[in-house]
């Protein structure tokens, strides 16, 4: 048995959030914070790996309140700082403005945690590279939310382009996160099952797709479905790192439509509050029974 179910290589960062017709909040984010909490609170014994300056961002403080998750750091000159600017009430629509990046993660600097998964957590493309592909797939089944590839920095200010090399390095990806925008960039269609079919033609063992209104995996064979049952959207922030770390650990030992079915009702309930999901296992099962009978 691994060590970790998880391992998750990405850098918490610093956000200052906007919301529509509010004043800004500025607090700690990135993927690695969202699916961190959201694999711990299932029980399942996780790592973190954080880069950045501990002078701005103090990763060993984010993650104090779960003591569970083992927190790895490493050091650059810059942590990555982001601004976000909500353009509608439902958080569907955003711009993001870059102050300063970390320096990319690199294989030689990674420590051999033994994990059954290694989940690829950055935020924009530099994070990152296909290098750490590589590396995650040698040492587990490799996760990837696809973001830190498709995520770019122009002067400033954060734009989508697609990834020229994605049919080289879906093939080493067991588990694929793409949200319905993302995959539109990736294959070209605007339908989700369309384009999670075409990614997993590309090699991607299990495509997950996420929208406002629900979630799809495609194995290969087939799609399954679940839709997102929140009572508000407070919590809107962090929905797709919440559903798919979730899931990829549930993965471990159970099928795709529990497991499909726990991550829906895990993220429904955490859309509720503003945050990391701090609630418990218990928690997200007595909504699944309540709305996803």
């Amino acid at each position: 048995m691994s060590r970790y179910d998880s391992f998750i290589i990405g850098q918490v960062c610093m956000d200052v959030n906007t919301d529509f017709g509010r004043e800004p909040v500025r607090e700690p984010g990135g993927a690695v914070l969202y699916s961190g909490f959201a694999a711990a609170a299932m029980g399942r014994r996780v790592a973190v790996l954080h880069k950045g300056n501990p002078e701005t961002v103090d990763a060993q403080a984010v993650f104090k309140s779960q003591p569970a998750i083992k927190v790895y750091t490493l050091q650059s000159p810059q942590s990555t700082l982001i601004r976000n600017v909500y353009l509608t009430p439902d958080r569907e629509r955003r711009e993001g403005f870059v102050d300063s990046q970390i320096d990319p993660y690199l294989p030689g600097e990674v420590p051999d945690v033994d994990a059954a998964v290694y989940q690829l957590a950055g935020l924009m493309r530099g994070d990152l590279g296909h290098d750490m592909i590589r590396l995650a797939a040698s040492r587990a089944l490799a996760a990837l939310d696809v973001q830190c590839l498709l995520r770019v920095v122009k002067d400033g200010r954060m734009v989508f382009e697609d990834w020229p090399e994605k049919r080289d390095y879906l093939k080493l990806i067991q588990f694929l996160k793409t949200d319905a925008y993302e995959a539109e960039i990736l294959t070209g269609h605007s339908d989700m099952e369309q384009a999670a079919r075409v990614m997993g033609s590309w090699g991607a063992k299990e495509v997950m797709v996420t929208h406002n209104s629900r979630v799809i995996i495609f194995d290969g064979n087939r799609v399954y479905s679940q839709p997102l049952k929140p009572r508000n959207l407070t919590g809107r922030t962090g929905r797709g790192d919440t559903c798919f770390s979730s899931y990829i650990t549930e993965r471990l030992t159970s099928g795709i439509p529990e497991s499909l079915r726990m991550a829906a009702a895990l993220v429904s309930l955490k859309m509720e509050t503003p945050g990391a999901y701090t609630g418990s296992r218990e928690d997200a099962e007595a909504y699944a029974r309540r709305f996803y009978n």
